[in-house]
């Protein structure tokens, strides 16, 4: 079984991130979405938020499951029996930055494998960090997201 995780922190959803989960579905069994904790970034969403938007959007895809982690990706990889970790990339500078980290969990696991995909070119311009702004300062970034995020935006 060819299984995969796709570690972020997803805050919040947009439709880069479900454009690559799409493209990377006929690749692999199972893609864990992975809601990493990071003590050093101050989310805008709960992971708990993060993770039912997934659900939401996946809810009739079984191979797509989304779950909160911390530590190490390689570990958390390990633990669930990934063999693959996807990432997407945006920009040259995206590769650069993807690249280092392929490589140091290359050199703490040789087993496991990370594939980048490109996103979609109308994607490009997609960062969680733009929609962030737009959000806090009262813009709408429909355009940017899944609505299952949308409806929750418009239900608070």
């Amino acid at each position: 079984m060819r299984i995969c995780l796709f570690p972020g922190t997803f805050d919040p959803v947009t439709l880069g991130h479900i454009d690559i989960i799409n493209r990377a579905l006929p690749l692999f069994d199972k893609i864990y979405v992975g809601i990493g904790v990071n003590a050093a970034k101050n989310p805008m969403f709960s992971a708990e938020q993060r993770m039912q938007w997934f659900q939401e959007i996946y809810k009739n895809d079984k191979r797509v499951e989304s779950v909160v982690f911390d530590g190490l990706t390689i570990k958390y990889c390990e633990k669930i029996g990934a063999k693959f970790i996807l990432r997407g990339i945006r920009y040259v500078s995206d590769f650069e930055y993807e690249k280092t980290i392929a490589d140091a969990n290359r050199t703490l696991d040789s087993s496991i494998e990370t594939i980048f995909l490109t996103g979609e070119p109308k994607y490009t311009s997609v960062a969680s960090t733009i929609v962030r702004d737009i959000l806090r300062n009262g813009g709408n970034a429909s355009p940017f997201l899944p609505q299952a995020v949308i409806n929750t935006l418009e239900a608070e």
